[in-house]
């Protein structure tokens, strides 16, 4: 059905522009499977008149192929009444040349009638060969259109992916890594360096209460052990 002249119908130019967007030959492809589906109604609407006129023309060799055999019995009725006598014999040869005038008529649109049919019934085989062909085209170009989305929906994904993996700098990504271990080393150090500055910050004061806490023990210890020897009557100065 040359659907590839129907749907590229433009020219070289356009063409190749318009190839260049995925979309534009998806449009292409469903208004050329559209236009071959109005083929398809125009043909199929074809087919039934021809078809309708082929049992037409039938019906025809048949109505007039029993209009000539009926002449031909009447004709063969008259000359068995003519012989006998019950009609007139002059009269009944003429009635029966009349009738089998009236059969040669008839088989002559019988013979008519005939070659119409033959002729009808080749132009529906033609037309019937012509129908089955679109069908299949459609059935081809529907089932292509959809691997043609499928493919689109694929390349679509697929190049948006890579465009954002292209658009990925690695030397910009491991720079701002490194920049990042650097901060973070900073923190800590800044951390250490609070911790010295708030064990430093320690007032004498501290220092001192802590020295006292240490002396007041030892000697109230000594006092302990004096009155515990005194209590024994040990000599304390040995």
């Amino acid at each position: 059905m040359g659907i590839f002249k129907r749907l590229f119908n433009i020219g070289s130019a356009e063409a190749n522009s318009a190839i260049d967007k995925l979309e534009d030959p998806i449009k292409m492809t469903e208004q050329g499977i559209r236009d071959l589906k109005k083929d398809l109604d125009k043909a199929l609407h074809a087919l039934a008149e021809v078809k309708a006129m082929g049992i037409r023309a039938k019906n025809e060799v048949n109505t007039y192929k029993n209009k000539a055999k009926d002449y031909e019995n009447k004709a063969m009725l008259l000359l068995k009444r003519g012989q006998s006598g019950e009609i007139d014999a002059a009269e009944s040869d003429r009635l029966a040349s009349e009738a089998l005038v009236k059969k040669e008529e008839a088989s002559s649109q019988m013979a008519r009638s005939k070659e119409e049919q033959d002729r009808f019934e080749n132009n529906v085989s033609q037309l019937d060969v012509n129908v089955k062909k679109i069908r299949s085209s459609i059935s081809t170009y529907e089932n292509e259109l959809k691997t043609l989305k499928a493919r689109v929906k694929v390349s679509t994904a697929t190049k948006n992916l890579n465009k954002q993996m292209a658009q990925i700098d690695s030397s910009s990504t491991v720079s701002m890594l490194e920049r990042m271990k650097e901060k973070v080393a900073e923190e800590e150090a800044l951390a250490d360096a609070y911790g010295d500055i708030a064990n430093e910050s320690k007032s004498i004061d501290d220092e001192i209460d802590k020295a006292l806490e240490g002396g007041t023990a030892e000697a109230k210890a000594a006092d302990d052990l004096a009155a515990m020897k005194a209590k024994l009557g040990l000599d304390n100065s040995k």
